[in-house]
């Protein structure tokens, strides 16, 4: 059974509690700054997380800087339920390793 995709309603509700996100072309994305030495620690975490909800996002990394992109194949590459969670764990991961949003 594919995934349903997040009514704009939905979608609205769920950036109220992730304000380090924003939906940018049928994509949740974020971009979190931290010290080049830690980048790694925060990625090993992130991609455990992952595996562990078999969801991945696509990650960017840019001297400190590290960039989440999540959609849902399943649903058309829409957004959907499980990349909000997504994003909510991966915000916490982040923030635990001693990020700081990058748009902040």
């Amino acid at each position: 059974m594919a995934a349903t995709p997040l009514t704009a309603a939905q979608l609205d509700e769920a950036l109220t509690a992730l304000p380090d996100w924003t939906a940018d072309g049928g994509r949740l994305t974020a971009a979190f700054k931290l010290d080049r030495a830690d980048v790694p620690a925060l990625y090993a975490a992130v991609a455990a997380a992952e595996d562990e909800a078999n969801h991945h996002a696509e990650v960017t990394i840019l001297y400190g800087t590290i960039g989440f992109a999540l959609s849902t194949h399943d649903a058309g590459d829409a957004i959907t339920a499980l990349d909000t969670t997504t994003a909510a764990r991966l915000t916490a991961l982040a923030l635990a390793h001693g990020a700081r949003p990058a748009n902040g």
